[in-house]
């Protein structure tokens, strides 16, 4: 599995900067959704598990180590991540655990029916809207009878006490996204992820879909506050060229808002409430296609 040059990542996948926000991010999501597996009933019976994008791979280690019964596979586009996750595999002693280069935007390169869940967080950022259908279908395919496919996406990314946060984040990241052709949103102003996918995974035959909410609370002196801290400041340093590129703000103009909202985020009055949304759907036991 090899890393092919094209990428539809809106961040850099290559960055170390990249890296380490990864990190932080995927613990501080899995301690938000209570555990890695939440939403899956009986996790013992998984024994082939796949995370698609999975950076450094910290969903897949923590599911490693809870099911060390199971195998693990994470894929991720960049080479660095995917090292990076090797090598934590190793030295965390999980022989279960393994992660490949791979495009997820191209067809899977999986049999069918290889897998008992496939796993998917944050891919809001990485498909165009034209890709989502096809990735589905590919996650469908290589999908075991009766096994599940799960999404975790925002849903908003937050309600903050900020004017300056609420505009760099909402405003200028959701208007720069939807003007470069992701999610499904009629206007720019949401992610426009979590409300179609229910019913694209209906459509292709998933059946008990359903919809699990994690609230992120990240004002000032929560747990979460100093990881939102840097993937704000880490996310719009990295979007800053395209936000201008688009017209969204001027370049003279960004530098005073984020100064403006990293400050805010500083105040011992700051308060902010983030939310994802996980969408867990299971493929028929018996279909009428060759997976």
């Amino acid at each position: 599995m090899e890393a092919t040059p094209h990428q539809t990542y809106i961040l850099d996948p290559y960055s170390p900067a990249e890296l380490a926000r990864l990190i932080n991010q995927d613990r501080m999501l899995s301690q938000a959704m209570g555990g890695p597996l939440a939403g899956v009933a009986d996790q013992v019976s998984l024994k082939n598990i796949l995370d698609l994008g999975c950076g450094p791979g910290g969903w897949g280690l923590d599911v490693a180590f809870a099911l060390p019964d199971a195998e693990v596979e994470g894929v991720d586009i960049s080479r660095a991540m995917v090292d990076y996750a090797n090598v934590r595999a190793q030295t965390q002693e999980l022989p279960n655990a393994s992660f490949g280069v791979m495009d997820i935007t191209d067809p899977l390169d999986f049999p069918a029916a290889s897998f008992d869940l496939v796993n998917a967080r944050l891919l809001f950022a990485v498909l165009k809207r034209e890709s989502w259908p096809v990735f589905l279908s590919e996650c469908t395919r290589i999908l075991r009878p009766g096994g599940l496919l799960r999404l975790t996406e925002p849903a908003q990314f937050a309600a903050t006490s900020s004017a300056a946060v609420n505009q760099l984040l909402e405003l200028l990241i959701t208007q720069a996204l939807w003007k470069t052709g992701y999610g499904f949103s009629p206007d720019g102003r949401s992610f426009g992820i979590v409300h179609v996918l229910p019913q694209f995974l209906r459509r292709l035959g998933y059946q008990d879909v359903r919809l699990l909410t994690h609230p992120i609370e990240f004002s000032s002196g929560t747990a979460s506050w100093a990881d939102q801290y840097h993937n704000v400041e880490v996310i719009s340093s990295q979007v800053k060229p395209l936000f201008v590129n688009l017209g969204l703000i001027e370049n003279d103009d960004f530098d005073p808002l984020q100064q403006r909202a990293l400050s805010d985020m500083l105040r011992n009055d700051f308060a902010a409430v983030g939310q994802m949304t996980t969408v867990v759907g299971t493929k028929p036991a018996l279909t009428n296609d060759k997976a």
